[in-house]
């Protein structure tokens, strides 16, 4: 392995930090998207049942600083429904406002995957040409005295940028499409949860005062 690190030259370096780089941001996308999600993943659930019988600050107690993304969006939500200066309008465009960001949050770092997907290869042909070209430059200098298996040689020190920038590149590509679906719909679950919460408020139009934990605990 460190041989042919050493026979690819520069090329198989840089395709190497390529795949050490996207190893690492996937496994933290995958984090992200799974684990993380899955802290308190039934909270959201758990508030839009109290919503639906128009407990409102007891939905706000429950899902108040919950990591999970549609539970913060629903957290945030219950906030301006408890804002009177705000109109209904108003206060879904701040949410929406709110919901771009857990979007953005969501999708971050997959641009780093799709440059290295899109990379990796072109790299690679590039080592394969530049080899190819030291190759027969090498057959020139010989003239007459051509040693096949030199040739033999850097063709084949060439042809390896192009497999590793592949292998590369097709575990990386697949990742990315993979992980952009799973944030994709993260973001739709964000949404659903936006329009549904203004749904129950506006079949609950009860007047909402926000209690503390601790008062609801004395209740």
């Amino acid at each position: 392995m460190l041989h042919s690190l050493i026979a690819g030259g520069p090329i198989i370096w840089v395709l190497s930090a390529f795949s050490v780089i996207g190893l690492t941001v996937a496994s933290y996308k995958i984090w992200q998207l799974f684990i993380q999600l899955k802290v308190n993943d039934s909270a959201a659930q758990r508030a839009f049942k109290l919503l639906e019988d128009g407990k409102k600050p007891e939905a706000l107690i429950l899902i108040n600083g919950h990591r999970n993304p549609s539970a913060k969006v629903l957290s945030r939500c219950l906030q301006l429904f408890a804002n009177k200066s705000l109109d209904t309008q108003q206060a879904r465009d701040e949410a929406y406002r709110g919901a771009r960001l857990q979007a953005e949050q969501l999708s971050g770092h997959l641009r780093i995957l799709e440059v290295i997907a899109t990379l990796a290869p072109l790299l690679g042909l590039l080592g394969t040409v530049l080899g190819m070209i030291e190759a027969f430059r090498a057959m020139e200098a010989a003239g007459e005295h051509v040693n096949p298996a030199i040739l033999s040689g850097g063709i084949w020190q060439a042809l390896l940028t192009t497999a590793a920038g592949l292998i590369v590149a097709i575990p990386i590509s697949v990742l990315h499409s993979w992980l952009e679906r799973c944030a994709e719909r993260q973001t739709q679950s964000i949404q659903n949860t936006i329009e549904y919460a203004f749904t129950l408020n506006s079949l609950n139009k009860g007047p909402f005062h926000p209690v503390s934990k601790e008062a609801s605990e004395h209740a």
